[in-house]
């Protein structure tokens, strides 16, 4: 490079020198370039290529002159070598005879280290034997470390793989899991480049497939086991329920003994005594009893559940073992939640029915509580309001065919007792109290058909007659069953009571319609105040509707007669007073005082007033009924000419029965209530039946079928209207005023005097005034009568002599029938 730098300068230089002497520099300047590449050559740097190069790139004949140079060059150094080699010729030649001398003794030393090599490998022959032994026994020591080694780190594994056998074998199945994942973490890893590692290593997925499908196999067998057991579960958790509700009301009561024993120690030390006996009695049955009540952990082995969430929560599939548990429980919630046909029938179907419910909810809140997310509150809260919707309408379709109240009441004791257990597990029940409330009527509606029943058979058997008594003991045994005060009765036996058998009856089973409608009412968490409500409410429909309905039909039946009605009205008078001692009884039970703003009356007033009303009005009735039965056995001959001079034996005979009856009316009670009631009674049924046979005896003179009637036929029928008139006059029932009664008979009265008299003129001059003597008699009544005489009297000639004597009498009746007619259109056309 420098001799490459210095041809370089030595260019410029002569570039940048005078043009004389161009040609002596450029001489000058190749030569020592060429000393220069020489140079570099001779020092063995290598790469030369620049250099030999920039000798060719120089000058065209660069390449010869340089040759020249190298040959030289060469020849300088050959001189210089062979000035070297003379002088040292001579140390050399000196050298060879100094290794002449020697080459004696070299070979002697060969053959004495030849030998002596000879005899070292014969001695060393056994020693290489022995050493090859001690070489191989390191190498098999060697490999037995190495192999004992490899067992030690393979052992392990074996030994793990072997306990995981037989977990699989004894089927703990969480255990060979977690066995699985320490011989994957921690012991595969150390021998995986074995084959036998690789073997078992593609055996862990089927182990662990195996595994999932035994442990959901045993989840199977679980879940029907629980189907299977959920009643027995049910029975037990309601049971369990039952007493703890048991044990908590004695408490209470307990409590309160102990309250009124310091309130009242002084009176009923003795009572108190016998209560506390008898509470510690039951205190001590309900111990017995817990002793002798399973647990849902005794029915019911969990540990497959355990087993197999736990199993696929290391595997990693947890979500799929808690969705298909959840579906089969909705599955199996379905089937408990459907009832049977026949369900209503008997009270063990309703029975299963709950406790299978029961059983199947305290396994999912016992799931609930001991895993952690198999099941949650939400679900558990969704399934219980679909199954609450389900039980609600099954149960409100089912009752709707019960139609015995026992069953009834033994169904609510059960749905009682479902909504407590079921509330203790912390399911809201209070739709299904709410539901108690329509059972609760249609359970009142049982009782009412039930006591309608009992109702009448009471009346059927009833002789509705006053209830004798002979002694003081009588009285008290009618006056125990029937709040009934009379001071005259307890002075002197024998006596009567003015009621008939069935009043203290009745008293009695509306009593006893209290009790059972009060037993619905209990347990069902409800104040005082809506318990009397209800039973108020329930005992009104037992008055209003159904004691009032069986009354009605009592007075309807044909065989009742006027006697029984009568009785009957007593009776219900009675009743109707028995009321407020009823709501006393209300009272003494719920313990609400009836000055209460919200309390509900009975409505025994109304009710009873009814039934005698209706009592009345068919006394009237069949009193009415009666009269027509006599008076169709009248025989009147119509045309006959002269009277038989006495009445007629229908009629004597009808007014001797109603004599008969009307004396019944005067052995009615003669108290002041009694006494008012009873004369209203008779004096209308007395006057209903003189009016009743005023117009039965007026249509007689006027029916269409009769067309002829004489003079001798209408005086007979005047004398059976004066003993009308005389049996009206002998007052047959105290009370009328003056000739009240004697008006019933009025119309008749005038319109036969008119006949008897032949009184037209008057009639006819007076008509239309206040003060007429025949103001009652119709024109047309008159022209009807007059005309049925006036054919008569044609066809007998009962007028022969009066056509003999006076023929202008004639002409006078004709005369007057025309003035009727005229009198009658005249009325007509005014109306």
């Amino acid at each position: 490079m420098r001799s490459a730098q210095h041809r370089e300068a030595g260019r410029t230089e002569h570039r940048a020198g005078r043009p004389g002497a161009y040609g002596a520099m450029l001489e000058e300047d190749t030569d020592q370039t060429y000393e220069n590449v020489l140079a570099e050559i001779q020092s063995f740097e290598l790469p030369i290529e620049a250099t030999l190069r920039s000798v060719y790139d120089d000058q065209p004949n660069s390449h010869k002159k340089f040759m020249e140079k190298l040959d030289a060059c060469i020849r300088n150094h050959d001189k210089e070598i062979e000035k070297m080699c003379n002088f040292h010729h001579q140390g050399f030649v000196d050298a060879i005879t100094e290794l002449l001398k020697v080459r004696t003794d070299a070979e002697k030393l060969k053959v004495q280290v030849t030998d002596t090599n000879r005899r070292f490998q014969d001695a060393g022959k056994e020693m290489i034997v022995q050493t090859e032994d001690i070489i191989r026994c390191r190498i098999q020591q060697r490999n037995i470390t190495t192999v004992v080694e490899k067992l030690q780190l393979c052992l392990p594994v074996l030994e793990m793989y072997s306990k995981l056998k037989e977990q699989m074998s004894a089927k703990r199945y969480y255990s060979a899991l977690k066995t699985m994942e320490q011989l994957e973490n921690v012991y595969f890893p150390r021998v995986s480049q074995y084959r036998f590692c690789q073997l078992m290593i593609e055996n862990l997925p089927k182990l662990r497939e195996d595994i999932k499908e035994i442990s959901m196999s045993d989840l199977k067998d679980f879940l029907e086991s629980i189907r299977k057991h959920s009643d027995k579960i049910g029975e037990t958790a309601m049971k369990q329920a039952q007493q703890q509700k048991a044990f908590s009301i004695a408490l209470q009561k307990q409590n309160n003994v102990k309250f009124g024993k310091n309130m009242y120690i002084n009176h009923d030390r003795i009572t108190e005594e016998k209560r506390e006996i008898i509470l510690r009695h039951i205190l001590e049955e309900e111990d017995e009893n817990e002793e002798e009540v399973l647990t849902v952990q005794d029915l019911v082995d969990f540990s497959p559940v355990y087993r197999c969430l736990h199993i696929y929560s290391v595997l990693g599939d947890e979500e799929t073992f808690e969705n298909y548990y959840r579906k089969q429980r909705k599955k199996q919630a379905r089937l408990v939640l459907q009832p049977q046909s026949s369900m209503h029938e008997t009270v063990d179907g309703y029975r299963r029915y709950f406790t299978q419910i029961v059983g199947f909810f305290v396994v999912e809140d016992h799931i609930l509580h001991v895993t952690q997310g198999l099941v949650t509150r939400a679900y558990t809260d969704e399934l219980w309001n679909m199954a609450l919707s389900k039980i609600i309408a099954v149960l409100r379709a089912h009752s709707s065919y019960c139609t015995d109240p026992d069953l009834v009441l033994e169904l609510k004791n059960l749905i009682v007792i479902f909504a407590d257990t079921l509330q203790g597990y912390g399911f809201p029940v209070n739709r299904l109290f709410d539901l108690l409330f329509e059972i609760r009527d249609q359970y009142n509606e049982t009782l009412l058909k039930k006591w309608a029943g009992v109702f009448r058979d009471i009346f059927e058997e009833d002789n509705y007659s006053p209830i004798p008594i002979v002694s003081e003991e009588e009285y008290k045994i009618v006056t125990s069953k029937f709040p009934f005060q009379d001071p005259d009765l307890e002075k002197s036996f024998p006596k009567k009571f003015p009621m008939s058998q069935s009043v203290p009856h009745i008293y009695i089973q509306v009593k006893e319609f209290i009790y059972a409608s009060l037993k619905f009412s209990e347990s069902l968490h409800r104040s005082s105040t809506e318990i009397d409500d209800m039973l108020r409410k329930s005992t009104n429909l037992l008055l209003t509707r159904t004691l009032n309905s069986c009354l009605l039909n009592l007075i309807r039946k044909p065989h009742i007669g006027l006697t029984e009605l009568v009785q009957i009205i007593i009776n219900t008078t009675h009743l109707e007073q028995a009321c407020k001692y009823l709501e006393d009884f209300i009272t003494n039970i719920t313990n609400i005082s009836q000055e209460t703003v919200h309390t509900t009356r009975l409505y025994g007033l109304s009710t009873f007033k009814d039934a005698r009303h209706a009592a009345e009005g068919e006394i009237y009735t069949k009193l009415n009924q009666k009269i027509d039965e006599f008076v169709q056995l009248a025989d009147y001959d119509w045309t006959m000419s002269e009277p038989d001079g006495r009445a007629s034996g229908y009629l004597m005979d009808l007014i001797n029965f109603l004599r008969s009856i009307f004396q019944v009316f005067t052995h009615l009670p003669t108290n002041n209530d009694y006494a008012a009631m009873s004369g209203k009674v008779a004096q209308t049924a007395c006057m209903s039946a003189c009016q009743h046979l005023s117009t039965t005896l007026m249509q007689m003179l006027l029916d269409s079928e009769l067309k002829q009637i004489s003079m001798g036929a209408v005086q007979q029928f005047n004398l059976d209207v004066i003993q009308c008139e005389l049996f009206a006059s002998s007052e047959p029932v105290p009370g009328f005023q003056g000739d009240t009664l004697q008006l019933a008979f009025i119309d008749l009265r005038q319109l036969l005097d008119l006949f008897m008299v032949w009184d037209w003129s008057t009639y006819l001059a007076d008509y239309g005034q206040p003060a007429s003597k025949y103001l009652r008699v119709n024109p047309n009544t008159a022209l009807t009568l007059l005309e049925k005489m006036k054919d008569t009297s044609k066809k007998n000639n009962i007028f022969a002599q009066f056509r003999k004597n006076d023929r202008d009498k004639q002409k006078l009746i004709e005369t007057v029938v025309k003035q009727l007619r005229n009198l009658v259109n005249g009325m007509s056309q005014h109306t």
